[in-house]
């Protein structure tokens, strides 16, 4: 029996490399903007460095997950750190906001290589019983740098200088490169088939009605959750909350999120994932909707706490349904295709709704975007249906 029991060795590696790559990697987070307005950067310029990363990540997403498939997992990781680190060591070196937005440039094309190939390695290298707890492990490990990195970040800059967090950055991301390469363990066998076959494969991925819903739900979560991410402050600050309580809507948030991903990505491989997802499209739905309409700091708090629980929800089980719905081969691929969803539908979320909210006001621009959500739901449980009708 022991023989048949896989070795968790190679999974533990995979946390920690992504633990460090998106905690040296989020340090600079909170530094963006206060280093960006020494260089003479205003909101609009602080906002286009931002949407510049997260365009090229989303749009680089999908490519770089068909590389995953074709070179192999490791190529585009390690190709990905490197990025990431020379775009934090470039920043250093900026004098002009234009600049500090073709740095970061960069920094979404590392991400999008990064990003596809370590989720298609962690289900490669673990059992499909167990992808639930897999992704649960995996991506806590990742929020929590996620929220350790800015934390660090600020604290870094108060006693080191703005300008000296992005070479702190860079540095760690090099180590982390030299780490990966060595201990990154094999995935599958490289797809040798030749280029046209693998696009032509790769493109009826298109036809798998039940990835489409997939990806169809995470953009329609993320869109929501983007409006959260960026307007919530605003609309905080308007009912008369300090920076610190925002940070406390946004602590409860994160909070749920991590802690719930492991114990929902173990009802995952035990219940049926399709019925998490929904269930997490529908908290996500209900607390965007009523989130325009709370006053009071413990009842945003609590909105924000049923969102952390949708996200955890929907993204935990999300990630192991794609990994089980394509062939290994074409699994870098659909965790581009995932990857890319993510970054385009926060972009979308943030972008579309900046303009919609001068006219319509918070209370009906935070129903819209739970609206959003509600409506990818639906699209979701329908996509999901076999021929005979049953989901």
């Amino acid at each position: 029996m022991a023989k048949n029991t896989p070795s968790l060795a190679p999974f533990l590696l995979l946390c920690l490399i992504g633990f460090a790559t998106f905690f040296s990697s989020y340090l600079r987070i909170p530094v963006l903007p206060l280093f960006a307005a020494t260089l003479g950067a205003g909101p609009a310029q602080i906002g286009s460095i931002n949407g510049a990363f997260m365009l090229t990540a989303g749009l680089l997403s999908i490519p770089s997950g068909l590389l995953a498939d074709r070179t192999g997992r490791k190529l585009p990781i390690i190709a990905g750190v490197i990025a990431t680190a020379i775009s934090s060591l470039l920043v250093t070196q900026c004098h002009l906001p234009g600049q500090m937005a073709a740095a970061y440039i960069l920094f979404g094309a590392g991400l999008a290589a990064f990003a596809p190939g370590m989720l298609s390695l962690v289900a490669d290298v673990m059992p499909p019983d167990r992808l639930g707890q897999a992704y649960g492990w995996y991506t806590t490990a990742i929020y929590i740098a996620m929220t350790l990195g800015p934390a660090s970040g600020g604290f870094l800059a108060k006693a080191l200088g703005l300008r000296q967090v992005f070479y702190v950055s860079g540095f760690l991301l090099m180590a982390v490169t030299l780490v990966a390469l060595f201990v990154l363990p094999p995935g599958p066998p490289r797809h040798k088939t030749d280029l046209h076959a693998a696009l032509a494969a790769s493109f009826g991925l298109l036809h798998n009605r039940r990835l489409l819903a997939c990806l169809l739900a995470t953009a329609g979560s993320c869109i929501g959750f983007g409006v959260f991410l960026t307007f919530l402050p605003m609309y905080a600050s308007q009912c008369g909350y300090d920076p610190a309580q925002v940070g406390l809507v946004f602590a409860a948030q994160a909070a749920t999120n991590v802690v719930g991903r492991v114990p929902i990505g173990a009802l995952a491989d035990r219940l049926d994932r399709r019925w998490l997802i929904a269930a997490g499209l529908l908290f996500l739905a209900v607390a965007l909707a009523a989130l325009g309409h709370m006053v009071q700091l413990t009842y945003l708090m609590g909105c924000a706490v049923v969102m952390g629980a949708g996200m955890a929800l929907t993204f935990t089980a999300i990630g192991a349904l794609i990994a089980e719905l394509v062939p290994v081969v074409q699994r870098g691929l659909a965790m581009g295709m995932y990857n890319s969803c993510i970054y385009l539908g926060m972009m979308s979320g943030s972008t579309v709704m900046g303009v919609a909210l001068k006219r319509i006001g918070y209370p009906l621009g935070f129903a819209a975007a739970g609206g959003m959500s509600l409506v990818a739901l639906v699209l979701f449980l329908l996509m999901m249906r076999d021929k005979q009708g049953r989901t």
